[in-house]
């Protein structure tokens, strides 16, 4: 009969594995005192915008013999709480993150208390809510994401009944929607029909726009705040049968520009560049740790893309 653990023992047994990894870090770190180490943390690695980005951070950091350890919250506040604590035990030199939640006063605790203890905080695609935590934040240029996507609406269309797919506990997102909004403010013939909340995520978007069109809500356009809620409104509306609505969206993701060829219900993306963004960011790591001054606040530049855009190679 196969002997069953204990939870004690368990648990006994995950403290020491902790305790010998922070300990073997500890060890490398003194053999090489000038080797750098980062913890990175995005709200979910399930999108291909944040894999870029990390790709981007452990090519121009481990090259040069620098160690970055990269953990993976999955839209929970607490985990990405625990793995900070982690960050701070491990002695990390920076901290690159993107917060689950923005306005999170347990995790702005967690971010002061590493700051506190001389961790540099590098924030990307998005903002804290207490900016002075971060000593930069690196974000696309996301009011103006949304003013791409209403200026491209009102060329196609001259009027529209809209769908705003939102994650309202990220400051990037609604920054997003707020230029969206405020273009069209003055234009009566331009209305919002209704907001969800989507996470950012193509699973929680399918099943909410499923229950706008079965609650009876009219629309002809989607306004996304990111690519994989756009492909969460596009299977609802396919599944659905509906041939006549719009959707825009953020980002530029392979996926979105590949579809944009296969169905005229996709009318275009605003492309961020998550590789200048992971170069941005390694470089400030280095700069910071040297005591170098770096910007508070870059903003990087986003561009519109829709099936007459040029095709990108490689």
């Amino acid at each position: 009969m196969k002997k069953v653990l204990s939870f004690p023992v368990v648990v006994t047994s995950i403290t020491v594995l902790l305790t010998l990894g922070i300990y073997a870090w500890g060890q490398q770190k003194a053999l090489n005192p000038n080797r750098l180490t980062v913890g990175t943390t995005y709200m979910t690695m399930n999108n291909d915008f944040y894999q870029v980005v990390n790709d981007e951070i452990v090519r121009k950091l481990e090259r040069q013999g620098n160690r970055v350890y990269t953990r993976d919250p999955q839209l929970s506040v607490t985990k990405q709480c625990q793995q900070i604590e982690l960050f701070i035990k491990q002695k990390v030199d920076a901290i690159i993150i993107n917060p689950v939640d923005s306005h999170s006063k347990k995790l702005l605790g967690y971010l002061k208390k590493a700051k506190q203890k001389g961790i540099k905080i590098i924030v990307v695609d998005t903002q804290l809510s207490d900016k002075k935590l971060a000593d930069t934040t690196i974000v696309s240029d996301n009011y103006q994401a949304g003013v791409l996507i209403a200026k491209h609406l009102m060329a196609d269309q001259k009027s529209a009944q809209i769908l705003i797919l939102e994650h309202k506990t990220t400051v990037s997102a609604s920054s997003r929607v707020r230029g969206f909004v405020d273009t069209l403010a003055p234009y009566a013939n331009y209305q919002i029909v209704a907001r969800k909340e989507t996470k950012g995520q193509t699973e929680v978007a399918m099943p909410q726009v499923e229950r706008v069109i079965a609650s009876g809500v009219s629309f002809d356009t989607v306004m996304s705040l990111n690519d994989r809620a756009a492909l969460g409104a596009l299977a609802a509306i396919q599944s659905h049968r509906l041939t006549s609505v719009a959707i825009y969206s953020v980002d530029g993701s392979r996926d979105f520009k590949q579809l944009l060829s296969q169905t005229n219900t996709l009318k275009g993306t605003v492309a961020q560049s998550p590789i200048t963004m992971g170069k941005r960011a390694a470089a400030s790591v280095y700069s910071l740790v040297k005591g170098k001054k770096v910007a508070k606040n870059i903003t990087i530049k986003v561009s519109w893309y829709d099936r007459n855009s040029p095709v990108e190679m490689g």
